[in-house]
């Protein structure tokens, strides 16, 4: 019987923080009460206090998840040798965000106008490896054209989870046509 009660708890605290990602990233953090999250996740109040303390511990818990999802995104870029292929599969990272995962994404965004969360430093190993890229290339500003690129992945990311770029694939190629890759 314990079993199916640990089973049960871990489905409730999934549905908690499905709803607090989809509320957090459409609504915002501070126009989201723990009571509308037990709500559209149909579990009482206290349960969220019993999990995660209160609201901040469980927006905490929704960036640990996010950070994770991104070092898994930047991992294969990280390991690669060839400059190029940096330099391609960064551009293209933007354009395999998927759907279903789009809150994660809206909410990192939005969180990055909130010093508390706001974490630049995050994006430093990949800003490393396409200065690293651009200096094996030959580039004449490998650090610029690094942030240049960045500040391009950010922009596009954007667009995309705000809906607005319907010529993705036609900049895509854009892009590695302008790099060469």
């Amino acid at each position: 019987m314990q079993v199916i009660t640990h089973i049960y708890m871990t489905d409730k605290k999934e549905k908690i923080l499905k709803s607090a990602l989809e509320l957090f990233a459409n609504e915002g953090v501070n126009a989201t009460s723990t009571s509308k999250i037990a709500k559209i996740a149909g579990v009482s109040e206290g349960l969220i206090f019993r999990h995660f303390n209160n609201k901040k511990g469980l927006l905490n818990s929704i960036i640990e998840s996010a950070e994770e999802k991104a070092n898994d995104l930047f991992a294969d870029i990280l390991k690669q040798k060839d400059a190029k292929s940096v330099i391609k599969k960064t551009i293209d990272l933007p354009f395999l965000i998927k759907k279903s995962e789009y809150d994660y994404w809206k909410l990192q965004f939005k969180l990055k106008w909130e010093e508390e969360y706001n974490n630049p430093k995050k994006m430093q190993p990949l800003i490393e490896k396409l200065t690293w890229a651009f200096l094996e290339l030959n580039y004449e500003k490998p650090s610029l054209e690094a942030q240049h690129l960045i500040q391009t992945f950010e922009s596009i990311s954007t667009e995309i989870l705000k809906g607005n770029f319907s010529n993705q694939n036609e900049f895509k190629q854009f892009l590695k046509h302008k790099y060469s890759v």
